[in-house]
């Protein structure tokens, strides 16, 4: 039985089964239009970009990482909502970082147990080694 949700869509493999291109392969329609269904960005989105550039520009100055994690493995649950800037919360349609700040690369040790003994750069944020070692 077809779920409610799912009328008007065609294929059937994707409705038993994880199958993304057979969902795409028979739903997909081309666009042959140009670009005039665009809106304009809204002065939250240009604001939150504005701040978001700024961040970029810190970033490549300090070498290319603006700040890093050394002690919370990255994970879906890792960090609770956070936000591009203070007092951004109510111009931010989409919550949640990677992390808890903007920028901030994640600890993703996932690159084997080598990976986490090693200690961030001597030019890069510093705190204790990862993983306990």
């Amino acid at each position: 039985m077809m779920k409610t949700e799912w009328r008007g869509f065609k294929g059937n493999q994707w409705q038993s089964e994880v199958n993304l291109r057979d969902f795409v392969q028979n739903n997909y329609t081309s666009y042959d239009g140009d670009e005039s269904f665009l809106a304009e960005p809204t002065q939250a989105t240009n604001t939150l970009w504005g701040m978001l550039k700024e961040l970029q520009k810190e970033e490549r100055a300090k070498g290319g990482v603006l700040d890093m994690e050394t002690e919370i493995v990255s994970g879906l649950t890792a960090y609770g909502a956070a936000y591009i800037g203070e007092g951004t919360k109510d111009l931010e349609k989409v919550v949640g970082l990677q992390t808890d700040k903007p920028l901030k690369r994640a600890f993703m040790p996932y690159g084997g147990i080598k990976m986490c003994g090693v200690p961030p750069s001597p030019s890069g944020p510093s705190g204790p080694p990862p993983c306990g070692a």
